[in-house]
């Protein structure tokens, strides 16, 4: 009985084998394995956080991306091309909207400081450049630089006072505070260890309203810049002008009716 159970499951293994083989032999070979397709990349110079506009781009703000090269515009900084555009791009001025993490980033809507296009990029919004003439006399002996917050004092002759008191009479007032300098002439930026430079004209940031009273004020009489301190320029003496933009920036109007008698003969 033994030999007999081991016949039979001899032949049943033997069986099972020529059937394993065959059904082997009558398949069809399996497919090979699909190519893996390889995509061109280039780096590309990316804000590694958002970068707002009208502010200025520091190194740590830009980084090198893996993009894939048909995507990449012709607009793009690639790194094959400028290794060194992060330490080139750093320092300059967005002013073609924010740049967004992850964003490429496009020279074109950058301007370098003392270029064109640089005073409109910092400018906040309602706010208007306007320049006046100076002098060593009528701004703080040269030493309003950019940066510096000022007033505006106008001297001017009191017609209705002479004819008052038969004496030729001056009066002045303030008509606007707490003004940003922009720039002196062509010098927008004040350098450390740089000599005071006597400017010719003077570059304010003001309000629409406050360039009408800037512009008035010229044909008046004459203009002087009184340079505030550094702990007062967030502060104004005079009464608020209703232009909300003039509240945000804190440049206020003194109105021409509020004057006083400065001196007589």
């Amino acid at each position: 009985m033994k030999a007999a159970r081991l016949v039979v499951l001899g032949i049943a293994v033997a069986a099972g084998g020529l059937a394993a083989l065959l059904a082997g032999r009558s398949g069809e070979p399996p497919a090979p394995p699909a190519p893996v397709t390889q995509i061109e990349t280039v780096d590309v110079l990316v804000a590694n956080a958002d970068i707002a506009q009208g502010t200025t781009v520091k190194p740590d703000e830009l980084r090198w991306q893996m993009w894939p090269a048909a995507s990449a515009g012709p607009n793009f900084i690639r790194k094959s091309d400028r290794p060194d555009a992060i330490e080139q791009i750093s320092g300059s001025i967005v002013r073609g909207g924010t740049f967004f993490a992850g964003e490429p980033i496009q020279e074109s809507r950058l301007v370098k400081a003392n270029s064109a296009g640089y005073l409109s990029a910092i400018l906040p919004a309602g706010m208007r450049a306007v320049a006046t003439e100076i002098s060593a006399e009528t701004s703080a002996g040269g030493f309003v630089v950019p940066g510096d917050y000022v007033d505006v004092i106008l001297a001017r002759r009191d017609r209705e006072a002479e004819k008052r008191n038969g004496v030729e009479t001056y009066t002045s007032e303030t008509i606007i505070t707490n003004a940003r300098v922009l720039a002196v002439d062509q010098t927008v930026e004040d350098k450390n260890g740089q000599k005071v430079v006597i400017g010719k004209t003077v570059t304010l940031e003001l309000t629409p309203r406050q360039v009408e009273t800037l512009a008035l004020g010229k044909h008046v009489g004459t203009l002087s810049l009184a340079l505030r301190s550094v702990v007062d320029t967030s502060k104004s003496t005079n009464d608020t002008d209703d232009d909300p933009a003039s509240q945000r920036s804190g440049v206020n109007m003194v109105r021409f009716g509020v004057s006083t008698t400065a001196a007589s003969k």
